[in-house]
């Protein structure tokens, strides 16, 4: 996702353009996911967790690094 204003793209931020938790941004890559791609919950949440695990805004959260 590019980044046309801030540190962050514009998926990840909030109407003020302060950073999504990390649970409200995870949650809605993984329903995303769901719905583009199908498969079940589980191995959503994994290949979230993984691309997460590549985003300067969250390759450091103690969860990305946990589930990674």
């Amino acid at each position: 996702m590019p980044i046309e204003t801030g540190r962050y793209c514009a998926y990840c931020v909030d109407e003020t353009g302060a950073l999504q938790d990390f649970d409200t941004r995870f949650g809605r890559m993984v329903d995303w996911q769901l719905r583009e791609r199908g498969g079940d919950r589980a191995q959503a949440e994994k290949d979230t967790l993984a691309y997460m695990a590549t985003l300067p805004a969250w390759r450091d959260h103690p969860r990305v690094k946990v589930g990674g």
